[in-house]
């Protein structure tokens, strides 16, 4: 398992929808895959004409999600005191009473110097973020207090809806319901568009159901054969493959699940090109994933979706970074589809179901 950069870019996904007279389908791409937003916001404009279209002639189903604004602004926040207290303890910097209050984190730091410290550091890996990401308030007698700016929740919450509507789209597909227009709709709220479906209850049950994301420990002790015929070690249970009928013995403790996920998305290989899903943890999964890697050198470490093994790599070091790659012969779509999933389980804002309606025909002149 190796650890990819921290590229906002790369996790920018769009759907390419292909159309032709008797259907749709769709496959959701890195952005980089299109020449620039512009030729990606022409797609989007171009397939929600044609299936508005479809919609005047057919009808179908138009339904509405909300993303939850307040989980969103919860995980910021303690990704941001998570964030401080790791850069207070590799800068040796002296504090106290790190804490979370009134949407914004506060500690005290009695040397100033340690103060201008923290705030230099914290400035450094907001390079590249929307500007004046973060307010650093000096509140006297050593007490600090940072939350995100105004322009910076608004940009984290595009940025949320951009991925639920790639999360949606590929979900769709996975489900068999091809031709379809995901579009944001006001600043946290995204629709959908399905002509000629009459039963919108379809689709809000795809989504009704959480995706199970988890990350656990093979156990060694024995071959999956042979614990699936006779009887597997206590707390231990036999799962099939994603793409095969391989069997492995998997702890059924979750060392991390998908709430530990910042962010999923489909890549590259770096040196052979091969179809990936890139993830990346939050500082609490960061940190448990460093103490599991250290912990067990040389063990396998299956990462689980909805109780299939879609790979399981032998833990060659500790990883620190709190990123890494899943490769397993996937074509382009299957890791697509594996890195959809894994963000379906870890969406800080989960969907809220707003509204959910059939659309009639137009009445024929």
């Amino acid at each position: 398992m190796t650890t990819p950069p921290r590229d906002r870019v790369t996790r920018q996904l769009v759907a390419l929808t292909m159309t032709s007279v008797i259907g749709a389908s769709a496959i959701a791409l890195p952005r980089g895959a299109l020449a620039g937003d512009s030729q990606f916001d022409k797609m989007r404009a171009r397939i929600a004409a044609l299936v508005a279209d479809k919609m005047e002639k057919l009808g179908g189903s138009r339904i509405i999600y909300k993303v939850d604004t307040d989980g969103l602004r919860e995980s910021d926040v303690t990704d941001l005191r998570d964030d401080v207290y790791k850069t207070l303890r590799e800068g040796k910097i002296a504090f106290s009473g790190l804490a979370i209050r009134d949407a914004g984190v506060e500690l005290k730091i009695a040397d100033a110097k340690g103060r201008d410290q923290l705030a230099r550091k914290l400035a450094s890996a907001a390079e590249g973020l929307p500007s004046h990401a973060l307010t650093v308030t000096d509140g006297g007698d050593g007490l600090v207090r940072l939350a995100p700016t105004d322009v910076a929740s608004a940009a984290r919450l595009r940025d949320l809806v951009d991925d639920s509507i790639a999360m949606i789209e590929q979900r769709l597909k996975d489900a068999g319901i091809d031709l379809a227009s995901v579009q944001p709709d006001g600043a946290d709220r995204i629709r959908i568009f399905i002509p000629g479906m009459m039963e919108p209850g379809r689709v809000t049950a795809v989504f009704a159901r959480k995706v199970n994301v988890s990350f656990r420990l093979v156990d060694i002790s024995m071959p999956a054969e042979q614990a699936q015929s006779g009887a597997p070690p206590a707390g231990t249970e036999v799962l099939l493959g994603f793409k095969d009928a391989r069997r492995y013995l998997v702890a059924k403790d979750s060392a991390l699940d998908g709430d530990d996920i910042s962010y999923a998305g489909p890549g590259f290989a770096g040196g052979t090109k091969d179809p990936i899903a890139s993830f990346r943890f939050n500082g609490r999964g960061t940190r448990r994933f460093a103490h599991v890697t250290e912990e067990n050198i040389g063990r396998p470490f299956a990462i689980v979706l909805d109780g299939k093994v879609i790979s399981a790599p032998v833990i060659r070091e500790p990883i620190t970074g709190g990123s890494g790659q899943i490769s397993g012969n996937f074509t382009l779509e299957e890791a697509n589809s594996v890195a959809m999933l894994l963000r379906a389980g870890s969406l800080p804002g989960h969907l809220g179901l707003v509204e959910q309606q059939v659309v009639q025909p137009a009445a024929k002149p």
